[in-house]
């Protein structure tokens, strides 16, 4: 297998390099017989150990990780999560699927936060709430829908004008929002590294091991590293966008990068800009247009930008979170950027994951197009339900939808660009 299994990154994680240093589990060395072997450390791969492990206690496990948690793509996203769901384009049709989804994302949310206490895993978790926010016409359309579906969910909410979104976040920018009371704001670098510092001793984490070549071996699978083949009954696959790399789910999925930005500590006299609200996080109404964070006392994050399948060049990158950030505030535009960084995820075209059995005793779940943390966490769950033989094989496909196929390559990359064009030129102001 020539093709990499996992991302390469150019810059380092922001998160990450705003936490003190940790040591990383040590890198396998040895050749391993296991029960269970899962392939990525991030949300949904520590979800299926720790899971794994509540059903099997006496199962040996080993959780496979190619770089070192908290530089992976689970620690680069925005840090938004909760239960709720509720679309960026939510409609009334929709609504009563919304309802089911919720239900269990709750349930698999509360098992995460029983985790986060009861290990003392210190994220920074806050019911903040989330202002869905439109800059323009079209925009404000799209959620006044999301509005009504709110309404028939039951799902707490706040209609903002400009002026009510300006004192939240410090900038006239939106004409429309609502604010949903039940997200939760947090440092994604230092869940997923508490999550895997939590991990039950019996369950084996090794870092720095880049799983390159997967077979079938007799009624065993085989995991070739560097330091060792692993040697297990059941695989499950969750390295999101690059489960392709390993050959299946090729016509489902798509890795996608993202980018952000986090300014360096604005001076005290200028706070008034970051809104009244202590902490306050923003998502767009178009899915090509930016994220915003307050983060902690003194910084703001800019998330925005998509490339299909590698990073775009880092300068080019950043003068455009530049552009973004300085049409929302102006007044700081002399304040630099301290943190710049890219990050996967993975597209599906109809924006639902895959998830369940790929082989015989080869499972997967990806494609959470965004939502790592709490989705990433449920689809996790119910996999090692189905690996132990206690869940349904159609348990999330009822409730999430499953990934529909996607173009192959080089229609896929032709299609992207074309698409990509035309949706940030739909998104407009958004971006």
């Amino acid at each position: 297998m020539s093709r990499q299994t996992f991302p390469t990154y150019s810059s380092s994680c922001g998160w990450n390099a705003m936490l003190p240093s940790r040591t990383p589990r040590p890198a396998l060395g040895t050749d391993l017989s296991v029960d269970y072997a899962i392939v990525g450390a991030g949300f949904t791969g520590l979800a299926i150990a720790r899971r794994l492990q509540e059903l099997e206690p006496q199962a040996r496990i080993v959780v496979l990780e190619a770089t070192t948690v908290g530089e992976g793509s689970s620690a680069r996203n925005s840090g938004f999560t909760g239960s709720d769901v509720l679309p960026r384009t939510a409609t009334l049709e929709g609504a009563q699927k919304a309802r089911r989804q919720t239900e269990l994302m709750t349930a698999s949310f509360t098992w995460l936060t029983d985790i986060i206490r009861e290990h003392g895993i210190a994220c920074d978790l806050t019911k903040a709430g989330s202002i869905r926010a439109a800059a323009t016409e079209a925009g404000e359309t799209s959620l006044r829908q999301v509005v009504e579906v709110a309404k028939a969910n039951g799902i707490a909410h706040t209609v903002l004008d400009r002026d009510n979104i300006a004192q939240r976040i410090g900038s006239h920018y939106y004409r429309f929002g609502v604010y949903l009371n039940d997200t939760y704001l947090l440092q994604p670098a230092a869940l997923i590294r508490g999550l895997a510092d939590a991990l039950p001793d019996s369950i084996a984490l090794h870092e720095t091991t880049p799983v390159r070549k997967l077979v079938r071996s007799g009624d065993r699978w085989k995991l070739q590293t560097d330091g060792g083949v692993v040697t297990a009954k059941r695989v499950a696959l969750a390295n999101n966008g690059f489960i392709p790399r390993f050959g299946y789910l090729k016509l489902r999925m798509a890795t996608i990068y993202t980018y952000a930005a986090v300014t360096k500590s604005i001076p005290e006299h200028l706070r008034d800009y970051l809104g009244k609200n202590p902490a306050w996080g923003l998502l767009p109404s178009h899915r090509l247009g930016t994220t915003l964070r307050r983060i902690g006392a003194d910084r703001l994050m800019v998330r925005s930008l998509y490339s299909h399948e590698m990073e775009e060049h880092p300068p080019e990158a950043e003068a455009k979170l530049r552009d973004r950030f300085e049409r929302r505030w102006s007044e700081l535009k002399h304040v630099d950027f301290e943190y710049v960084w890219g990050g996967t995820t993975a597209f599906t075209m109809n924006g639902a994951p895959w998830w369940g059995q790929l082989d015989k005793e080869l499972y997967a779940s990806g494609g959470c197009n965004g939502s790592g943390i709490a989705k990433g966490t449920m689809l996790g769950r119910h996999l090692a339900d189905l690996m132990h033989g206690t869940g349904r094989a159609n348990e999330i496909a009822d409730t999430m939808g499953t990934a529909s196929l996607i173009a192959p390559e080089p229609f896929r990359s032709i299609g992207f660009h074309i698409v990509s064009s035309l949706e940030s030129r739909r998104a407009g102001l958004e971006s």
